[in-house]
Formats: C-alpha cells, structure tokens, sequence
C-alpha cells in the first residue's frame, strides 16, 4: 500500500458510526461506503481501510482496488477546498500553464500537493469540458473562467 503515508493513529469512531448506519456490506456497496467515509475523514486512512475490511468481510485488496480505481478517492489529507486547474488543449492554448504556475506561486505547493494549513489541495486535470471559458479553474464545484494571473489571488482569497 505505497500510496499512504506515515500517519499518527486514527480515530476510528467516525468509521464506526458510517459502518454502523449499514446492515450488510456486498461488492456494490464499497463505492457509497468509501465516499461516506471519505467524507467523515476529508480522506481515506489506511486504518479505516483495515476496519471496513474487518468489519464487512470484504478482502482490503478488494476495497483498496475499487479506492484506487477511482479519482475522487484520497488516501492522504485533503483540504478544505479543492482547486482544479484545466490542462486541456483550449486552456492551454489560452494561458492556462500561466493560470497553473499562479497557483502554485500563491499556495506554495505543486500540483498534487495540500498547503500546510490544509485549505487547498492543488491539482491539474486533463480537462474541465468548460473549453469555452478557457483558460478555467474549478475551486470545489465552481468554475472560473476567462481567467488571467491577476484575477486568481481574489478568488482564492474568497475561500476561507
């Protein structure tokens, strides 16, 4: 499991309430259930990955398998808000490595990465499907488009 990192113990309470609100656990269960439990921790710990398959029966591999299939799981600390910015053919074109850069340059991390306070997690995506405000960025489920460097700290800025 390389995709997790040294972490200090996990509370499993907030797992044990998610679990507990479920009778049984079958294979088409595990993606609402990770979702609730990422949801409860703003990730997915590599403990309550060990106690849902303690708990259901449902080999880790299995869990993890589906955990790492999909992109909207985390299996490190998440912030607060998400910033996604677009690095599509019409962003690009655009100005949206410029977009991108500003970012990074504003929040101190790369993309990939959460700042220290835990407010952001920075990453780029293949493409946002919005070309037509390009170049755009999403922060959580909004999108800013037409963007230029200068426009992007009062976004930000605007997330507490």
């Amino acid at each position: 499991m390389a995709a997790y990192q040294i972490e200090t113990a996990v509370d499993l309470e907030p797992a044990a309430a998610v679990l507990r609100k479920i009778d049984h656990v079958s294979a088409g269960d595990i993606i609402p259930l990770l979702q609730q439990l990422q949801d409860a921790y703003g990730y997915l710990p590599r403990e309550v990955m060990l106690e849902v398959a303690a708990r259901t029966g449902l080999p880790v591999s299995r869990i993890y398998g589906v955990a790492t299939f999909y992109a909207q799981f985390h299996f490190t600390p998440h912030g607060r808000h998400t910033i996604r910015c677009c690095r599509g053919t019409a962003c690009h074109v655009k100005g949206g490595k410029k977009v991108a850069e500003t970012v990074e340059s504003l929040l101190g991390v790369t993309a990939g990465h959460t700042t220290q306070d835990r407010r952001f997690t920075f990453e780029t995506v293949a493409c946002l499907g919005t070309c037509f405000l390009a170049p755009v960025m999403m922060v959580d489920s909004n999108y800013y488009g037409r963007l230029t460097p200068t426009k992007i700290k009062s976004i930000l800025d605007s997330y507490v």
